[in-house]
């Protein structure tokens, strides 16, 4: 036997799981990876781990087949990571945080923690290094669509931004610098912005170096160019609502699903 040759004595643990309740290995396979099996007493969730005909093998009483269907993941980004989809991204992918360890011990989901619930996710609401809050990754491509139809928009034909059907996103935004005399009245009216005459605004200032921003069609980069262009630099963005579903108490690097009744 080589180093790269398994010991013939193991035996796969999905070929041990298959045989034990004659089943399919690929039903074996979503046991194991969906937690309802133990080696020796210990949750094993690899479905290519090897096991000897000596080690005790069990399937949890209450075992099921997982649920098949896609899962969204609602992260709180702290400062410092970056969440995106396409663009390259200006700091640590904040994807890097969506683990089992990081996961909301007050989830009301119910749902146990897959391996496979952090394959093929999608980032819908991009967010640069420098602002915080409420991140969505998604594997379900239905809403996938939703979310892409403002980045979708065809900037030839100048196709005005007011069209988007987008959630509305609320966002806390650190500011400095002397807003312009008409600034906060040009936010609200819908700013011209390379070209693009963007949505309204609903703009109002929460203290003297704070704006509240709930807007549509938001675009990475924009909420620094808006506040710029009247006036004012962007020292933190922290986006605290998307749609109907608010970061509310979720502790900053932790992660939640999104539960079955809530819409954006």
């Amino acid at each position: 036997m080589t180093e790269n040759q398994p010991d013939p004595g193991l035996l796969r643990l999905t070929r041990r799981v298959a045989r034990q309740l004659n089943c399919s290995r690929s039903t074996a396979e979503q046991l194991i990876e969906n937690g309802c099996v133990s080696v020796q007493g210990q949750v094993v969730q690899a479905p290519g781990a090897r096991v000897s005909a000596q080690q005790n093998v069990t399937v949890a009483q209450d075992a099921a087949l997982p649920d098949p269907r896609p899962v969204t993941l609602l992260l709180h980004k702290p400062a410092g990571f970056a969440a995106s989809s396409a663009a390259p991204p200006d700091g640590p992918q904040a994807s890097a945080l969506l683990h089992a360890a990081s996961h909301l011990a007050e989830d009301a989901s119910g749902m146990r923690v897959l391996p496979r619930h952090f394959l093929h996710l999608a980032c819908l609401t991009p967010l640069a290094s420098v602002g915080s809050g409420l991140v969505v990754y998604t594997q379900d491509r239905r809403l996938a669509r939703v979310f892409a139809q403002d980045f979708a928009q065809d900037m030839a034909l100048r196709q005005p931004a007011q069209q988007t059907h987008s959630p509305e996103q609320e966002c806390i935004v650190q500011v400095a610098g002397t807003i312009a005399p008409d600034g906060l009245q040009r936010l609200r009216q819908g700013l011209l912005l390379d070209g693009l005459r963007l949505p309204p605004i609903r703009a109002s200032w929460q203290n003297e170096t704070r704006l509240r921003f709930a807007l549509k069609g938001v675009r990475p980069g924009q909420i620094p160019a808006i506040c710029a262009a009247v006036g004012l630099t962007v020292e933190a963005i922290k986006r605290i609502r998307i749609g109907r579903v608010a970061l509310a108490r979720q502790p900053p690097g932790q992660w939640r699903y999104l539960l079955p009744w809530e819409r954006f």
